[in-house]
C-alpha cells in the first residue's frame, strides 16, 4: 500500500487491476488484503491514494472516521469473514470534521462559563452529534496533553479511534491477540499526496 501511495504522490500511479478481466474474476468472491476506515472527504478516496485496484481493499468511510455499530460490524466482517490481515484507520490533513468540531468547541468555550475540564467533557458527552462526541473528545484529549495544532488533533483522533475500535470489538481484539491482524494508524497529507504512518 505504501508503494502504491508513493506512486500516487509522485504522479506515476499504475491504476492496477481495474480491467474487465479483474472485475469478472471477482464476481463470486473477494479476497482483499486490507480493510481501511477513512474519512468520507472527497479528497481522500483510499483506493486512489494507495493506487489499488478492484478487490484489493475493503473500505469503510465516515465523516471523521467516526465509529458506529454499522462501521464496527463492517470491520468485523472484513476481519472474520474476509480474513484481511491489515486494518488501517486513516485520518487526513485539513479534515473538515475536525475543523468544524474545533470551531464549535471554541464557540462553546467563549460563549459560556464552564467550570473547568469536567464541564466541557460533559458538554461533549451530552452532544446530540456523534461527530462532536467522537471528534470533540479527541480534541479535548489532545488539548489536555498540551497539543494544540490541527495536525495534532487529527493524529490524536486516529489514535483514539483505534482504541475505541479495539475496546468495542471482541472479534478485532481476538484477531490482534492471535496475530492474525495488524492495526495501523495513518494520516493522509492532502498537500503532498503522501500518507504518514503513525505509531502509538
Amino acid at each position: 500500500m505504501l508503494a502504491g501511495n508513493r506512486r500516487f504522490s509522485q504522479g506515476t500511479a499504475e491504476h492496477p487491476w481495474q480491467d474487465g478481466e479483474t472485475r469478472e474474476s471477482l464476481i463470486d468472491a473477494q479476497h482483499p488484503d486490507a480493510a481501511v476506515l477513512s474519512c468520507s472527504d472527497s479528497r481522500v478516496p483510499p483506493e486512489i491514494i494507495f493506487d489499488q485496484g478492484l478487490g484489493d481493499m475493503f473500505t469503510i468511510r465516515t465523516a471523521g472516521e467516526v465509529l458506529d455499530a454499522a462501521v464496527v460490524a463492517s470491520l468485523e466482517f472484513a476481519v472474520e469473514t474476509l480474513n484481511v490481515s491489515l486494518l488501517v484507520v486513516l485520518g487526513h490533513e485539513h479534515c473538515g470534521a475536525v475543523a468544524s468540531t474545533v470551531a464549535q468547541l471554541n464557540a462553546i468555550i467563549n460563549a459560556t462559563t464552564l467550570d473547568g475540564e469536567s464541564d466541557l467533557s460533559q458538554v461533549i458527552a451530552d452532544s446530540d452529534s456523534i461527530i462532536m462526541r467522537s471528534v470533540g473528545a479527541s480534541v479535548e484529549t489532545a488539548r489536555n496533553a498540551d497539543l494544540d495544532s490541527t495536525g495534532d488533533f487529527e493524529r490524536v483522533h486516529v489514535a483514539r479511534t483505534i482504541e475505541a475500535l479495539v475496546a468495542r470489538s471482541e472479534t478485532i481484539r481476538q484477531a490482534l491477540a492471535e496475530q492474525r491482524l495488524l492495526m495501523v494508524g495513518a494520516r493522509y497529507k492532502v498537500t503532498t499526496g503522501k500518507v504518514e504512518v503513525l505509531s502509538f
